[in-house]
């Protein structure tokens, strides 16, 4: 009996994108496996989610029912001043859910012995018969197609393409989560049936409802806030990546890491900048924590036997809340370009002219959403437009391109 050789993918990154192409991979006749270099869980690194019906229908191609305690049904988006009054509100029907609740049903979809924790690439070699992934340990594996799906600072696409750096907005996104039983029941209505914005000057506050951490019959819903301020990259920047014994991690810092000052002078600034119902949430979040905001396009997205994937390709800013369904369906249309009998690599370029499209669409919304934010007096034209046009602009419109 002839065996059947099953292509082997080594998907480097273990996130939501690396998660989306092993599952997809398998499900046309791939062996694949993701290579983490974190160890443990990344699910408690998660945010809310905007969702669109082309994330579901990728859910449902894997075999994953997107139940309904996995999401939110947002009704409008909220403008509100200084004192919390109602600028205007935008009626707009839209699906929100968590980064978690993702992440812990893509996992379980995937066999454990597929998903390999603690293991950073160090570099790779490819020639006509493969490729091959050398990791820091010592350790190397060979495969038929290696999938960068690393995040922005990739380390596959920094081999590829070493000149190309990401480039930062100016600003940073403040982020944190409240669970409900921390706010009162006219602050539960709103905020977990609307999704609700503040601008401060050169700044932008938002908050956006997300489903349970779990499935059980007593988890909470959760409710999270974003807020864009600006961050000169080489003095504030700098400033708040440094750790309370002086040491400075460059240009993030891990959560745990952020100075109890820092989080003081936020909610001291909520109080005085925000509307009170998003200052409540500042107020509440037991953690809250930041990430710089970049923008990145890839000129090239296939390299002969490697494939870069999601945030390792194209970086759109937040405002546009589709991160995760630009990476499901980047995911997506690489198992549709190798699948086939003969599970050709031929295809990849198919893969590279349709999501190099999208892709650079997609960050040249975000930048447009996000260009008031800059700081940057000289683009006075870019300022973010009258408030009802800009709540009917945000988040995840027509990005199934």
């Amino acid at each position: 009996m002839t065996t059947v050789h099953r292509p082997r993918a080594l998907i480097i990154g273990g996130s939501l994108a690396g998660l989306f192409a092993a599952n997809l991979l398998r499900s046309v006749g791939w062996d694949a496996v993701v290579f983490e270099r974190s160890l443990g869980e990344l699910a408690g690194r998660g945010s809310a989610l905007g969702t669109q019906d082309a994330l579901f229908s990728v859910l449902r191609r894997i075999g994953i029912d997107f139940g309904t305690s996995m999401q939110i049904d947002v009704k409008s988006h909220i403008g509100l001043d200084r004192l919390g009054r109602h600028l205007c509100e935008v009626p707009m029907q839209q699906v929100t859910t968590a980064w978690d609740r993702i992440y812990r049903v893509l996992k379980a979809a995937l066999p454990a012995e597929h998903y390999r924790s603690g293991c950073t690439l160090r570099r790779f070699e490819q020639n006509a018969d493969g490729v091959t992934a050398f990791f820091t340990d010592g350790s190397g594996t060979n495969g038929d197609l290696l999938v960068g799906a690393d995040g922005l600072h990739s380390t596959v696409r920094r081999q590829l393409l070493p000149n190309l750096d990401p480039s930062y907005a100016g600003y940073v996104a403040w982020r944190g989560i409240v669970e409900e039983s921390k706010l009162s029941a006219r602050l539960r209505e709103l905020l977990f049936r609307h999704m609700t914005f503040c601008f401060p000057d050169g700044e932008l506050a938002l908050s956006v409802p997300m489903a349970p951490v779990e499935e059980t019959a007593d988890a909470e819903r959760r409710c999270g806030f974003v807020w864009f301020r600006p961050a000169d990259y080489g003095t504030t920047l700098l400033q708040w990546c440094t750790d309370a014994t002086g040491r400075r991690h460059g240009v993030s810092i891990p959560p745990p890491l952020i100075r109890a000052e820092l989080l003081d002078r936020l909610r001291l600034d909520s109080i005085e900048l925000l509307a009170p119902q998003l200052a409540s949430l500042v107020q509440h979040a037991e953690r809250p924590f930041f990430q710089p905001i970049y923008d990145f396009e890839t000129p090239r997205m296939v390299f002969s036997r490697v494939a870069l994937l999601g945030d390792a390709a194209f970086v759109a800013r937040p405002h546009v809340g589709t991160g995760v369904t630009k990476a499901a369906l980047d995911a997506q249309a690489l198992a549709d370009a190798v699948a086939g009998p003969d599970r050709s690599l031929v295809r990849l370029a198919n893969y590279e002219r349709e999501r190099l499209k999208a892709g650079a669409w997609l960050v040249s919304r975000g930048r447009y959403l996000g260009s008031h934010l800059e700081g940057r007096t000289q683009h006075l034209e870019q300022h973010r437009p009258p408030v009802e046009a800009y709540l009917g602009e945000y988040g995840p419109v027509g990005v199934a391109k």
